[in-house]
Parts: structure tokens; sequence; C-alpha cells
């Protein structure tokens, strides 16, 4: 039977769709016009935030990274929804973190704000209330104040130590009144500083994996090596007298692009690899003078144990700009061996 072309059935998909809004009652059409609206007012009010980083953005993050406390944010409303959830991502990405809700503050959780503590606080107007009648107390104490307004010359934003601009130019709601563009830009504009602390402290899988004990990012971020590499028979390796062509025989045999050079009791002496083999063919006047493995193998390569993290065996591959790893025992014997496509397969990048 003849195939349908694949262009021709997202264009029947295409009609098939705009037809059934054509036929469909004008309310329903409507629903859909208000909804992509939205989420284009939603979307260019996100966008419209990159331009406007600048140093504040940065000063920020110096005051969070500077500091030896934690990050105690609030917000009042809407607002504080977003500051849970912005203080939820920092504490989960390595930025200590924790939400205070401004009424409560002012009864007494203010004792949560130290004087080595930073303060994130979220209003849209940069007027409310409750944020103001705390922030004398929190500079009291010495907290450095970082607000994130959408109003630069409001009380809030005037008497911040840096102000982070997160205005937007009308709200997605029809009669511009419920918060809906604004508080998607200051959870855009959290998510991005809590991203770019993450990537300034070095977070690494493993420090999420730590944090997430539970679900499938735990399962994933905390197989270790000995659950990805390969065993017995599947390690490519050679004694460290074999001679070149062996060595060659067996990176062919392996499959990892490699082989391990090993002495007597199997402790790891080198690493052939292919790079190996390209810079001595170079080095060489003819292939025919090697004779020895050992006299083109890397010598004192880099091995991971296999209790290790399998997340940790990626990061030391990308320091070193390697994509093999010998898996060695306390005894420096050989136990196993991984490449990065091994770490694919196991889904751990």
């Amino acid at each position: 039977m003849r195939k349908t072309p694949k262009l021709y059935l997202q264009a029947y998909d295409k009609r098939s769709t705009l037809r059934a809004e054509m036929n469909a009652p004008r309310a329903s059409r409507k629903a859909l016009s208000l909804a992509r609206e939205v989420l284009k007012i939603e979307a260019d009010a996100v966008r419209s935030l990159g331009a406007r980083l600048d140093r504040r953005f940065l000063e920020a993050m110096s005051l969070i990274l500077g500091c030896s406390g934690r990050v105690v944010v609030s917000g009042i409303g809407k607002s504080g929804h977003i500051a849970r959830k912005i203080a939820s991502t920092m504490a989960s990405t390595g930025t200590p973190a924790h939400f205070v809700h401004p009424a409560e503050a002012s009864h007494g959780d203010l004792g949560m704000v130290q004087a080595d503590d930073v303060f994130i606080a979220i209003s849209h107007s940069g007027k409310s209330e409750e944020l103001l009648s705390i922030v004398p107390l929190v500079k009291r104490r010495g907290a450095k104040l970082i607000a994130m307004t959408g109003n630069a010359a409001s009380p809030l934003a005037q008497e911040a130590d840096v102000h982070l601009d997160a205005g937007v130019k009308r709200e997605a709601c029809p009669l511009d009144l419920a918060p809906t563009a604004s508080t998607t830009a200051a959870l855009a504009l959290g998510d991005a500083l809590a991203v770019a602390l993450l990537d300034a402290r070095g977070f690494t899988k493993a420090d999420f994996a730590r944090s997430h004990p539970r679900g499938s990012l735990h399962q994933q971020a905390l197989k270790h090596v000995a659950d990805v590499m390969r065993r017995d028979e599947d390690i490519p390796a050679v004694r460290e007298d074999a001679s070149f062509a062996s060595a060659l025989d067996e990176i062919t045999r392996g499959g990892l692009g490699m082989t391990a050079v090993l002495d007597a009791r199997r402790r790891v002496k080198g690493i052939f690899t292919d790079g190996d083999l390209r810079r001595a063919l170079r080095g060489s006047a003819r292939a025919s003078e090697i004779r020895r493995v050992a006299q083109v193998m890397t010598r004192k390569p880099h091995t991971i144990r296999p209790e290790a993290l399998a997340v940790e065996a990626v990061e030391l591959m990308e320091r070193h700009r390697i994509s093999q790893l010998l898996v060695v025992n306390r005894a420096g014997q050989l136990v196993g061996a991984l490449n990065m496509h091994d770490l694919f397969r196991a889904k751990i990048v």
C-alpha cells in the first residue's frame, strides 16, 4: 500500500483543526483566541526580561554568593506564591533559602532573618504595605535587601540594595487587573537568578540528587559506576609487555576505543587509546618501529572507583576531556571500564 506523505498528513491535520474551530460555537472560538493571546502576552513579558538584564543582576548574584547566611524570600498574595517557588528552587540547587510570609514576619518570624542573610522582597507594585513595614527591620538587622518589582520608582525599589526590574507592559488578564504576566515574569527572573547561582557554585547532578532523595531524578543521578561499567571479558586489556599489534587487536575487540595495560597482578599501568595511536603514528617514521604497547601508552591514566557516583565519572571525563575511564579497586586493580556512550545509555548524561 502506498504510504501517505508526512507533510500531507501534517497539512491535513492543520486543515482539520482549522475546520473544527470554524465549526465550533462562537464562544469556543473566542476562548481559544483569548487563550492564545494570554500565552503571547506572557511569552513577550518573559522575552523582554532578557534585554533588561544588566549589572544589577550581577550585583544581586554577588550579594547572594557573598553572604554566609541564607536567602530569605518574601511576598504577599500572588507574589507570595512566586516567592515560595523561587525559595524552593534556590534551596534545591545549592543556594540555602526559605520563604517567610511578610505578615507572619511582623509577628515574630522576622527572627529568621539574620545579619548575614540576603532578603529578597517580591512585589509587582513595589508598594506592598506588608513588605514595606518590615523593610526597616530587615535593614536594622544588617541583612542585604534585593527588591524584585515592576516599578523602579516604588518605595520598595528605592530602599533596596539592589533592584531587579520585573516590569511588564500589561497583564494578560483582559481587565489588566489579575496578576498574570507580572507573576510569570517574576517567576522567570527568579529562575534565571537561581540557575545563574547554580552555575557559579559549580553545582552538579550529584549535588542535585542529594536534594531529591525520591523519584526518577534520584534513581538516575544516584547510579554508581558499578551499575553502568563493563565487566570481565567486556573489558579490553593487555599485559604491559604485549606487542603493539596485539594491543590494536584488543582495541578493536573491545569496542571502547581503548585498552587497559596491566601488570601481572592486574594493576593498571597505563591506557592505550585511539588518540594515543594517532599521536604515535604521527610521531614515528614507520609504524613498524613501534614494537610494544608500553612505548606508546599513556601512563598513570585517570581512573575511578566502582562505588563512585556515575555523575562523578561524567564530571571527570568532561574536566579532563577524555571519553573513556578505567575502574579500579582499592589495590589499583582493574575491575571495570566505561566510556561516554555507556553513560548516555544509562541516561546519566
